[in-house]
């Protein structure tokens, strides 16, 4: 943890305010103890603590937050309280405070999640010695996906969660408008900085299919949002529910495939998983899913396409803020770097099924 992390997690949780809030909540009873943290930054603040022999995960928006990020918040906190007793795994839901007055923020307190996340750093030992474990974490994956398509927003109090309807037709205009709205970032060169953007836009719209049947999206799966079991393959719990809406699940199994490592197990952005050796293709994920799922994949590629389509173009705001000086310039570069793949991969995916852009 950097010294100006420890001060915002500080100056954003004070913990004897928590504390008594937890009093009324009557979630434990003593001081907080073992408190470290466990991300922090630009992106939002997870601290975990212990209260009365009890683990906590307190999740909320960091020192500096973007606009709407208290409702960002809220709304996590709603989709893990929505999904409490579903086959889905997930961080389980202790409590939420919309209340600003108690930290300066809204924020939800959650179980902690044994287990690991296998982006960024080696796998433990027992999956990095099993190739056919580290195939099973693939398949998980997408066993983790089949639940959530299983979850029936209306009957868990979601029905107003998102607007389904029209969902497909709204994405590339909503996306090219997230874009073009980057021009206010001084310094960014614009759109001609992704070459294929705006072909890949047309053709999605050319060739956008039926949707299938709507539901609960995660909005942002793929490895990084992953936490695995230590003692096997099976998913631990799915992480980071802030773009989750309703619409149309396939494009949870598109950002998937979109962020897929391949062969030297460099995915999108900072994805990257050693050793990879031994992790289902994407093709084998398509058939694990059509296998266990009555949706229609024959659009599959077209989900892809505009998985990598939009995450390229959330990606490319961290490239524009960094521009403007708002980020650092090296994690900006990084992000546009990932972002150039994420369309040139999304092109030859179409390609190479004939669909040319």
């Amino acid at each position: 943890m950097t010294s100006t992390e420890f001060a915002d997690w500080q100056a954003s949780v004070d913990l004897d305010r928590l504390a008594r809030w937890m009093d009324l909540q009557r979630l434990g009873r003593g001081p907080i103890v073992d408190a470290r943290l466990l991300t922090g930054g630009t992106q939002n603040l997870i601290l975990r603590f212990s209260r009365g022999g009890r683990g906590f995960v307190l999740r909320r928006p960091p020192a500096r937050p973007r606009p709407q990020a208290d409702a960002t918040i809220a709304r996590e906190a709603r989709v893990l309280g929505a999904l409490a007793g579903s086959a889905v795994p997930h961080p389980r839901l202790i409590a939420a405070c919309e209340d600003a007055s108690v930290l300066g923020a809204a924020f939800y307190l959650m179980e902690p999640v044994e287990g690991f996340n296998p982006s960024g750093r080696p796998l433990p030992a027992l999956h990095a010695s099993d190739p056919a474990l580290r195939h099973a974490m693939g398949l998980s994956a997408v066993d983790a996906l089949l639940r959530l398509g299983e979850v029936d927003a209306d009957a868990v109090g979601l029905a107003d969660f998102g607007k389904p309807q029209g969902f497909l037709e709204r994405q590339v205009a909503r996306w090219r408008a997230q874009l073009d709205g980057y021009a206010e970032h001084a310094g960014w060169p614009g759109a001609d900085g992704l070459p294929g953007v705006a072909a890949l836009g047309e053709w999605l719209e050319r060739h956008r299919p039926e949707p299938s049947a709507s539901g609960i999206l995660h909005g942002d799966f793929h490895l990084s949002n992953l936490m695995f079991r230590y003692d096997g393959p099976a998913v631990a719990a799915v992480i980071d529910w802030e773009l989750a809406t309703l619409g149309d699940p396939l494009l949870d199994l598109g950002w998937l495939l979109a962020t897929w490592p391949d062969a030297s197990g460099q995915g999108a952005g900072t994805i990257h998983v050693t050793p990879w050796t031994g992790f289902p293709s994407t093709d084998e994920l398509i058939a694990h899913y059509r296998e266990r799922s009555p949706r229609n994949l024959s659009a599959i590629d077209w989900y892809a396409a505009l998985a990598g389509f939009k995450l390229a173009i959330l990606l490319e705001g961290g490239h524009a803020r960094a521009c403007a000086g708002k980020a650092p310039r090296e994690i900006g570069d990084k992000h546009h770097a990932s972002a150039q793949r994420l369309i040139q991969r999304a092109l030859a995916r179409i390609d190479s099924t004939g669909h040319t852009a």
